[in-house]
């Protein structure tokens, strides 16, 4: 699998997009290989409001913990409870089963291509 997957936006902070109705979020490869074994996820609850580019959750991994930021602002629609009870998915299947939340959209933070993104962290599409 490619480090970035095209058809998708991406933020500074290495959170994917699909901006279909609702927006679906998750962490892009990059991140999960940076991150080593995921081995716990905290992820907003359904129904929270989530405000771009501020912090919503965490990601915990053999080596470190790291903030999970909303890449847009809206309200939390769903979570993915297959992540919470296996961590492990975000670093299996970062864009496919390893997704971790959907929001209602009302505002997009800043948002990068898959090719901007790819750019500025030097891996392949």
């Amino acid at each position: 699998m490619s480090s970035v997957q095209t058809g998708l936006r991406y933020s500074e902070e290495h959170e994917w997009v699909d901006t279909s109705s609702p927006a679906k979020i998750g962490v892009s490869k990059v991140a999960a290989d940076a991150l080593g074994d995921v081995v716990y996820v905290d992820l907003p609850e359904v129904g929270d409001a989530v405000t771009a580019g501020e912090t919503c959750g965490e990601i915990e991994s053999t080596k470190s913990v790291s903030d999970l930021y909303s890449p847009v602002t809206g309200t939390v629609a769903a979570v993915n409870d297959d992540v919470a009870d296996n961590p492990a998915l975000v670093n299996e299947d970062p864009y496919g089963a390893g997704w971790l939340f959907t929001v209602e959209v009302d505002e997009e933070g800043p948002l990068l291509s898959a090719e901007e993104y790819a750019e500025k962290n030097n891996v392949t599409l």
